[in-house]
């Protein structure tokens, strides 16, 4: 842990002329007023606040502000929610590159109420796969593939143009109490928290997690069909859905059959606490290796602090099993906070074992890696037109490894992202 202690004292300066150059009014206490509305709008899939619903069928906590623009239209309520990011982005050397790119994501939402529940639609998109089938640069992460013959190393995948395409029903039986049904072509199965570029503590960092293939790589899956039932605070959902991940065919629609299941209980306790356990076993997830199948484990609590203008914090464990292989662990700690109107700072630490860093026929092919990163960063937003914000940002990120990669991998690597953002 020595890294993180040097990694916060050469960070604690830049992090003190930050918030000195923005300004520090006080700091809200309480949700502002289209919050607290957003609060009294019924979900898509039960009896519950719609601030609580998150990726998919996923609960975040109660107090979450709403991200996105509303309408009434009849007796339809719309939403949506979208990013781009226009980021430079520098993983170091020496294995890592450098790459300019885009990242984007466009959320749309509908709910009709019901005589005794309400009928929902999901779709989201995204631009993606304008980045290219190789994704971007990101020191020690694994997974898919970009030409179907080799694993993407060091790289971050894209995600489809269709990240989900959802329907979902809703009966209520009484007051905080109903069922539901949500199926999608894409879509999200009840496996892993709210996935990462949707939850608060993680949307403003535009890296993906290094432990997004133990938490919440199933955020597209290729046939998903859900049932779930909400006593109150409680949410008990089983899954079929497709277990293999996209292929390189960014743009396709992809048909399989719902070979895998997953399990989850939420609970949501009061307005600022939010926490899962799920379980589901994965048939042939990996393109390169349809032979194995992965039984997968995940829990997850986030908490929405009442300080700043929002703060939540999520911790997040997830375990691999391979039918073939050792298995493998995670952990993520991740946190962000609005200080003010303008000024949002965030980071992220995580512990995860790797053991897909190297190819077959190389030395250290097959051996698991422990890997800690942690990154820090900010975004300020400095315009406003209609309902999108502008913003720049920054982060940088420090690694902590065995000194059995320091020469594929370097000493001490630092990587490091700017960007410029546009969010409704």
């Amino acid at each position: 842990m020595n890294f993180i202690s040097r990694y916060l004292s050469r960070m604690a300066t830049g992090a003190a002329l930050a918030v000195t150059c923005a300004g520090a009014p006080a700091l809200a206490q309480t949700m502002d007023a289209a919050g607290m509305a957003a609060m009294r709008m019924q979900a898509l899939s039960g009896d519950f606040p719609m601030t609580r619903e998150g990726s998919g069928t996923s609960w975040q906590p109660d107090s979450t502000p709403m991200q996105g623009a509303q309408q009434m239209r009849g007796h339809w309520m719309t939403m949506e929610h979208g990013y781009i990011d226009a980021i430079y982005d520098d993983q170091g050397e020496p294995r890592g590159t450098t790459m300019s790119f885009s990242a984007s994501m466009l959320m749309f939402m509908a709910r009709r109420e019901l005589t005794d529940g309400a009928f929902g639609v999901r779709l989201m998109v995204s631009g993606d796969p304008l980045m290219g089938k190789s994704g971007y640069p990101l020191l020690f992460q694994t997974g898919e593939t970009a030409n179907g013959v080799a694993p993407l190393i060091d790289r971050q995948h894209p995600h489809d143009l269709l990240m989900e395409a959802a329907v979902t029903y809703s009966h209520d039986f009484r007051p905080g109490n109903s069922a539901f049904i949500y199926a999608g072509l894409p879509g999200e199965p009840a496996l892993g928290p709210n996935a990462f570029m949707h939850r608060l503590s993680g949307m403003e960092n535009p890296e993906a997690p290094l432990s997004h293939h133990w938490l919440d790589s199933t955020h597209i899956s290729w046939g998903v069909l859900t049932a779930g039932y909400v006593l109150r605070g409680v949410k008990l959902e089983a899954s079929a859905f497709n277990g293999r991940e996209p292929d390189e065919y960014r743009y396709d629609i992809e048909v399989r059959a719902l070979d895998s299941y997953a399990l989850r209980l939420s609970y949501n306790p009061s307005a600022r606490w939010s926490l899962q356990g799920s379980f589901g076993r994965l048939a042939s997830p990996e393109q390169l290796d349809p032979w194995v199948n992965v039984r997968r484990g995940t829990a997850s609590v986030s908490y929405n602090a009442p300080v700043a203008r929002w703060w939540q914090t999520t911790l997040a464990f997830g375990h691999n099993r391979p039918s073939r292989g050792a298995s493998s662990d995670a952990w993520l700690v991740e946190s962000a906070a609005a200080l003010t109107d303008s000024l949002s700072v965030f980071a992220r630490y995580e512990h995860v074992g790797k053991d897909e860093l190297f190819l077959p026929d190389q030395p250290l092919h097959g051996r698991t890696f422990t890997i800690q990163k942690l990154s820090v960063g900010y975004v300020y937003d400095f315009a406003r037109r209609s309902s999108v914000k502008l913003g720049l940002g920054a982060l940088v990120s420090a690694y902590d490894y065995p000194a059995t990669l320091n020469p594929t991998y370097g000493a001490h690597p630092t990587s490091f992202m700017v960007f410029v953002r546009a969010r409704l």
